[in-house]
């Protein structure tokens, strides 16, 4: 499964939907998920992912991982774990 795959899966899960409904242009907002259901999702790829995302709850627009779209999301944790590869 492709890490954007997997991204998908995880988010589609938080916000119950299918995988299939969920759209690379889609804000999480956009979709029903909430502040909890992103934190959630958050600790989700860290665990799928083995990483550590640079996430503050406290302040979301402060982090430097970019939660403003899917496409943003599934790009940040890619280059995460790309880091992690080097």
């Amino acid at each position: 499964m492709s890490i954007k795959d997997q991204v998908i899966a995880i988010i589609a899960e938080q916000a119950m939907l299918e995988p299939s409904d969920i759209k690379m242009d889609n804000t999480l907002e956009g979709i029903g998920i909430d502040s909890l259901g992103l934190v959630e999702s958050i600790f989700a790829i860290e665990e799928s992912f083995d990483i550590t995302v640079p996430f503050n709850a406290n302040d979301p627009q402060a982090s430097e991982f970019d939660i403003s779209s899917i496409a943003a999301i599934v790009a940040a944790v890619e280059k995460l774990k790309a880091g992690q590869a080097g």
